[in-house]
């Protein structure tokens, strides 16, 4: 398929996370069309504007930004329209709903939203918690953790856990191992909530090829055969069942959409464990 490219420019005053996850969710609907990106984070005064308008002014293109000084985003209006590039304050309409409903205008902070408070300290917390628990490591802590994920090999156990950490929750995960049983301490715990990731076998053989292929690895082997791993997603299956675990089928998920739907369970999981406390 042909793919159509535009220039995007994203301004932002702090590290620009917030465009580049707004643009993309965007971009991704548009079929055949690509998104040229030109990020400038951390713009915060004249001379760092100046090259994000100077390549702007080179390469024309739609121009989302958020920055919260009146005067650059003046300047880098200015600077749009003369190169008849669309310009949007992403954060703009945003607050003045917040203003409205609120009945208060907001402070002109950039990036507060990184600031060195409680939440970004639990976050930190959790990312440390889960790369030590990653891959069963330090099972005899696992009552320490807020989420345990269980599956076979090549489930997206750790990047769903990093995931998941980024949000502030302590992940664990143990990979299932054919003719090893799980850590006795996982059926000791009472405080996680366990979640058992499953996938096709179709799907697990596929990335557990290529994964052998980087590796340079034997091919002829039960990692990759595919009646070996249908039995191994089997038990597994039998083993989240007989313990009452929700499983969740990864297959066709993305991590972002894994990570959703664990959070969706976590949150029901800690109401009804304080309403049993």
């Amino acid at each position: 398929m042909n793919r159509n490219y535009f220039h995007l420019h994203l301004v932002s005053d702090a590290t620009g996370e917030t465009l580049i996850a707004v643009s993309r969710a965007v971009t991704a609907q548009f079929q055949g069309i690509s998104a040229i990106e030109h990020v400038y984070p951390l713009i915060r005064n004249r001379a760092q504007l100046d090259r994000a308008m100077s390549e702007l002014s080179v390469s024309p293109g739609i121009v989302l930004y958020t920055l919260v000084d009146e005067e650059l985003s003046t300047e880098l209006e200015r600077v749009c329209a003369e190169t008849g590039s669309p310009a949007l304050n992403v954060l703009q309409p945003v607050l003045n709903l917040f203003q409205s409903y609120l009945g208060t205008a907001s402070t002109s902070r950039p990036g507060a939203q990184h600031m060195l408070n409680a939440e970004y300290f639990k976050r930190i917390d959790a990312l440390n918690f889960t790369m030590m628990h990653d891959d069963g490591q330090l099972p005899e802590n696992l009552e320490d953790a807020d989420v345990i994920l269980l599956g076979v090999s090549r489930t997206s156990k750790t990047p769903t856990s990093i995931y998941l950490a980024n949000r502030g929750i302590k992940t664990a995960n143990i990979p299932l191992v054919p003719n090893v049983p799980p850590p006795y301490a996982l059926t000791q715990a009472r405080n996680p909530l366990i979640v058992g990731l499953l996938a096709s076998p179709e799907r697990i053989v596929q990335i557990r090829q290529n994964r052998l292929l980087t590796l340079n690895a034997d091919q002829e082997t039960p990692y990759v055969d595919r009646m070996a791993v249908a039995e191994e997603i089997n038990n597994s299956r039998r083993l989240f069942q007989q313990n009452g675990w929700p499983t969740i089928d990864v297959t066709r998920r993305s991590i972002e959409e894994t990570a959703a739907a664990i959070i969706d369970l976590y949150r029901e999981h800690r109401l009804k464990f304080i309403a049993e406390s």
